[in-house]
């Protein structure tokens, strides 16, 4: 029932909300929003469970499927839509499914997430099998989208997990690994997209960061794997070569150059003074990791 969800509870400290002044209302909602890192804190032991799912999934040709409705389907979406520029990955390897599909993006379809067999179905249409790491996201952990989708995971030998914003949640119940960030009732009553959508973006880029980490996609604190697909992402990517080799600009973009435009290669060229074939073969070698070239 909602109203033993805390996420549904009435805040005591906005009941006057409506009779705050603009600064008053946004110190309160600053002051709520501060509570939410330290909530997300107490579940990294879980976050660190579903990360290493997700690496050992990314190694054996599995994917990161993300299933939400309204909030928690698009946050999903956004940070699966992140990954190929950030990472330079497939589209396909982090996926984010929403409840009434595309059009819910941009517009809530009405009743979508409360339809328990649509989730199955959309994970069917993406052929969901044991080696992909399924994770469904609910402010509430009641979402019947959302529920079906992990029930379905669970059938076809996918691993689950859940994020929800609630204890004792319905979807942590189904899933294998619970993630539940208790972030209280919100400022305005029952608007997830506050506290709880904060909270789920945390893991969220915890999760997915965490996890390209952990398959070779960074070099010390450098995205080394990042695409230069506009002006700013080329200059980044010269100056992603500097940082981690120490050269100037000038031989920077002559690397860049001649590894077609791909800095983990530029990186090991300059690092092991060897040719664009040669760093494509250490790197293979190392499974991506600038670090065991050496």
């Amino acid at each position: 029932m909602l109203e033993k969800l805390t996420t549904e509870l009435r805040n005591p400290k906005s009941m006057e909300l409506d009779n705050k002044s603009i600064k008053e209302v946004l110190l309160l909602m600053n002051e709520e929003d501060a509570t939410v890192p330290l909530a997300v804190k107490k579940e990294i032991d879980n976050i660190e469970s579903v990360v290493k799912e997700v690496v050992k999934a990314f190694k054996n040709g599995g994917r990161l499927i993300y299933v939400g409705a309204g909030t928690s389907g698009r946050l999903g979406i956004l940070d699966a839509s992140e990954c190929p520029p950030t990472f330079g990955v497939e589209p396909t390897l982090v996926q984010g499914l929403i409840a009434g599909g595309e059009k819910a993006i941009l517009k809530a379809i009405e009743g979508a997430e409360d339809d328990e067999e649509s989730g199955q179905l959309d994970l069917k249409a993406i052929s969901i099998n044991e080696k992909d790491v399924v994770v469904g996201i609910a402010a509430s952990g009641r979402t019947p989208y959302v529920i079906g989708a992990l029930k379905y995971a669970n059938e076809v030998g996918a691993t689950t997990a859940s994020i929800s914003n609630n204890k004792h949640s319905v979807i942590g119940k189904i899933a294998q690994i619970a993630i539940e960030v208790e972030t209280g009732p919100e400022v305005l009553t029952g608007s997830t997209r506050l506290k709880a959508g904060t909270a789920q973006k945390l893991v969220l880029n915890m999760i997915s960061t965490a996890s390209m980490i952990g398959i070779g996609k960074v070099y010390e604190n450098l995205m080394v794997d990042v695409q230069p697909t506009n002006k700013k992402l080329v200059e980044r990517s010269k100056r992603i070569i500097m940082e981690a080799t120490g050269v100037d600009y000038n031989t920077a973009q002559t690397y860049f150059l001649r590894a077609n435009q791909e800095v983990k290669p530029a990186i090991v060229m300059i690092l092991l003074n060897c040719s664009y074939e040669e760093a494509l073969d250490k790197l293979e070698k190392s499974n991506g990791f600038i670090r065991n070239t050496k």
